[in-house]
């Protein structure tokens, strides 16, 4: 570990994270014409975001969190054509997919070991990651310049939603490899799902400045008030087709996809550090 990533680290630890992110998300909502439009203008300039395929232009949005979690123009993001295919949820970078390790998932590869956390644990529950043991995962991080929302990856029907509790440390390449479960130690929201491959996962993980996560035909399940773990309520619209927009980080973070076994492979060129786009083929599916 260099000594910028120490700093980086400990400054983590002594961070008062949630004010941190009570603040942002405050600031990301401001209406004032002046205020947004800074916001927009220096936050696009500096992470180069690309402009061109917004749906709205940069003086349409309300906020500058309704311009971070922007609609794109259609075909802007082409569902792959290939039925058999499971795609990518969104847009963003492959930190980690392949085996699990029984039980364990893994969070980063490093030169001298892997680091680890356990599947019951990310859940929340033993007995719902019973399913998933041996099985396959995806984790995508999203970068501040990408599109901000999830979709669907595999047709299916949503069964249960579970919040479980944490706190918000920062998501990104340097904190997988060096803080200990820490998709386990961040909020999250998981999604439970019944499809043709049988059950699969998908769960929204919080980070810093991520305090909030909004699902279609919901709003915002993100934060919880009473910050206990425990089952959301099902949207209407239970029952969806590969590609349907199932919700959005407002600020962006880290989505973590869960298969049974034997139920997908990835397909060649997916991997560590591969950059993915919404409705790109992701793996193929191996089950009947």
């Amino acid at each position: 570990m260099t000594l910028a990533d120490r700093a980086f680290i400990l400054l983590q630890h002594l961070l008062p994270k949630r004010l941190i992110t009570a603040l942002v998300y405050r600031i990301a909502r401001i209406e004032s014409a002046a205020v947004k439009t800074v916001l927009i203008r220096v936050f696009a300039r500096a992470y180069r975001v690309n402009l061109e395929e917004a749906l709205v232009p940069p003086g349409g949005y309300r906020s500058f969190n309704a311009f971070f979690t922007r609609a794109l123009r259609p075909g802007a993001r082409p569902l792959d054509t290939d039925p058999t295919t499971v795609t990518s949820p969104s847009d963003g970078t492959v930190a980690e997919c392949g085996d699990l390790d029984r039980d364990r998932i893994l969070q980063a590869q490093l030169v001298a070991k892997r680091r680890t956390y356990a599947l019951g644990a990310f859940l929340g529950d033993e007995d719902r990651a019973q399913p998933f043991i041996g099985g396959r995962f995806a984790t995508i991080y999203l970068a501040p310049y990408n599109y901000h929302r999830v979709h669907v990856p595999l047709e299916g029907t949503l069964t249960a939603l579970h919040y479980e509790p944490g706190l918000l440390y920062s998501v990104n390449m340097t904190t997988a490899a060096w803080v200990d479960a820490l998709y386990v130690k961040n909020e999250r929201l998981v999604c439970h799902f019944d499809s043709p491959l049988g059950p699969y996962v998908l769960v929204f993980v919080g980070a810093l400045n991520v305090g909030s996560v909004s699902l279609t035909g919901l709003g915002e399940v993100l934060p919880r008030a009473d910050r206990r773990a425990g089952p959301l309520p099902l949207p209407s619209q239970r029952t969806y087709r590969r590609g349907d927009k199932l919700g959005w980080f407002n600020m962006g973070s880290t989505v973590v996809l869960i298969f049974s076994p034997g139920a997908i492979d990835f397909v060649d060129g997916i991997g560590h550090g591969t950059v993915v786009q919404m409705g790109q083929r992701l793996a193929r599916r191996t089950a009947p």
